[in-house]
């Protein structure tokens, strides 16, 4: 599989919440990425959480995944000893970063879209190297 794009919670819920603060940024730059977006499964229920429950932005959100416009990809066994090894590390990083970082790592040519540059620029993986992103603020 060509993973290219690793999409955060943060944009999914700002393209899908007008009142966003980054709703504008998140439309421009989910809009122009070409082929399907991937995740984790961790991430989709961050953004559901966000987005508030049983809402139409989440029934928008599970309808980009059976329509196959965001691929989901499960945290395996094998990588939750990563995972764990990522947020005892950065003690700012969640499960569902920590899963972002591992799906890069699997996938090195992919970019990581989100709106946390401040935490994303501190994260390493393969333990040193930056992770590529598109943020706000690199445009």
């Amino acid at each position: 599989m060509d993973v290219r794009r690793i999409v955060d919670a943060g944009p999914l819920v700002a393209w899908l919440n007008r009142d966003d603060q980054w709703h504008d940024w998140a439309t421009t730059a989910l809009a122009r990425e070409r082929g399907p977006l991937h995740t984790t499964e961790i991430v989709l229920g961050e953004a559901c959480y966000h987005l508030g429950g049983n809402s139409a932005p989440v029934q928008a959100l599970f309808d980009w995944v059976r329509r196959g416009a965001l691929v989901l990809h499960p945290l395996w066994p094998q990588h939750t000893a990563r995972t764990q090894e990522l947020m005892v590390k950065f003690e700012q990083m969640d499960a569902a970063d920590a899963s972002l970082v591992v799906l890069s790592e699997i996938h090195p040519r992919a970019t990581v879209i989100t709106v946390d540059a401040g935490d994303f620029r501190v994260y390493r993986r393969f333990r040193r190297e930056p992770l590529p992103l598109l943020a706000p603020d690199e445009r």
